[in-house]
């Protein structure tokens, strides 16, 4: 089959690999009928090289058909269309039975001390071939593909797999009061549904930030009040705190991460460990990592006292420096991780209706075949061409 494959920093490339097989009873093959590009694969572009080995499938937002059934799946059969969420969850231990599916402890990689495994996304999480592939092996074929009707176009369902529900639980998280306000750190995918979610559950005030022009224009059409980091005349709390009564907003959702704008040292930092051996880059960045921080400390400086925190956007860092003398004296409340999909599909699934009250279909700025995803990735990387969410078809 084919499939888009890591190959060193910034070299992503179109291959011809083993096509999948059903391994375990349990497992069903999936066809891929559209697979996204998420802002978080941008980390394996750019920075997480070091847990990454040449040939690596990546993608972790894939939707298809069954083609396949191992002899012990019962809840799907060959053709039925599914929605495959990114953590590799069995979804009957006990962290599963919480709705902590991040957490499984059947898939914990254990041998690095994370969470569960996760589709397409380094050594650190179970080095799982990934879905930007034109066939996907999925295990727990039970219980966590998540099936839907036929019919509605993939982009009705597909973001299913990470954006809908990573982006919810970021609003669960920031626990933004009713008719209360919250900041969206960062437009891009997770950010900019963040901000519609927000909206439609009651939150009065949705201010995102962003620098990204077209970002910009997608948030406020949908109703929010952006601001351009690089255009403020102020510093960006005091502006929030000036549109908040003076106090800062009720809650912030960090949704840029380690890649933040505004932090040279450490940029050049993550950079010159990208080229260093992998053995010793690992070393490095489990033991002395330290991500670009200024979106963090951000969010901390715009949220009010006695204010949320959410923090979606991925770090890497085992050294980052907090603020912990000011986060204790505002009284903050910090919320993180992974997002558990199969928890808030229940809550989600009614809203993919004809209605669309969050504009999922459009939602995607580009749609591309599977053969161009090396181009995609690279322009994704670098803002340009209005690209803003990517859909992949093999």
């Amino acid at each position: 089959m084919r499939a888009l494959t890591w190959h060193g920093r910034r070299d992503v490339r179109i291959d011809t690999v083993p096509d999948p097989q059903i391994a375990d009873p349990t497992d069903v093959l999936v066809r891929i009928t559209s697979t996204g590009i998420c802002g978080s694969d941008l980390h394996l572009y750019e920075v997480l090289g070091p847990f990454l080995e040449p040939g690596d499938i990546l993608g972790h937002e894939p939707m298809g058909v069954v083609e396949e059934v191992g002899p012990e799946v019962t809840a799907l059969s060959a053709g039925d269309r599914v929605v495959v969420p990114f953590n590799v969850s069995c979804g009957t231990c006990w962290m599963c039975d919480q709705g902590l599916h991040s957490q499984c402890e059947t898939t914990q990689v254990r041998e690095h001390g994370m969470g569960a495994a996760l589709f397409g996304y380094t050594k650190l999480y179970g080095q799982v071939p990934g879905g930007q592939a034109e066939y996907l092996r999925v295990p727990f074929g039970n219980t966590l593909p998540v099936k839907v009707p036929h019919g509605p176009p993939d982009e009705r369902f597909i973001y299913l797999s990470d954006v809908l529900p990573t982006a919810w639980q970021a609003v669960a998280y920031a626990d933004v009061p009713p008719g209360g306000s919250v900041v969206v750190l960062g437009l891009g995918p997770i950010g900019d549904m963040a901000a519609r979610i927000a909206l439609h559950r009651g939150a009065e005030q949705v201010i995102g930030v962003d620098l990204v022009p077209e970002r910009l224009a997608r948030a406020r059409a949908r109703g929010v009040h952006t601001l351009n980091v690089e255009e403020l005349g102020a510093d960006l709390g005091d502006e929030v705190r000036r549109l908040t009564s003076g106090r800062g907003a009720d809650a912030v959702i960090e949704a840029v991460g380690m890649e933040a704008h505004g932090a040279p040292v450490a940029k050049a930092a993550q950079q010159a460990v990208g080229l260093l051996p992998d053995a010793l880059a690992e070393k490095l960045m489990t033991r002395a990592g330290v991500d670009r921080m200024s979106a963090f400390h951000a969010a901390i400086d715009a949220v009010r006292r006695g204010g949320t925190v959410s923090v979606v956007g991925v770090y890497g860092g085992a050294m980052d420096p907090l603020p912990l003398l000011k986060m204790f004296d505002k009284q903050i409340q910090l919320r993180m991780g992974q997002a558990n999909v199969r928890r808030w599909v229940g809550d989600i699934l009614p809203l993919l209706t004809d209605a669309d009250p969050l504009g999922v279909e459009g939602f995607a700025t580009h749609k591309l075949p599977l053969e161009d995803g090396p181009q995609a990735y690279k322009t994704f990387q670098t803002k340009e061409d209005g690209m803003v969410k990517t859909l992949l078809t093999p």
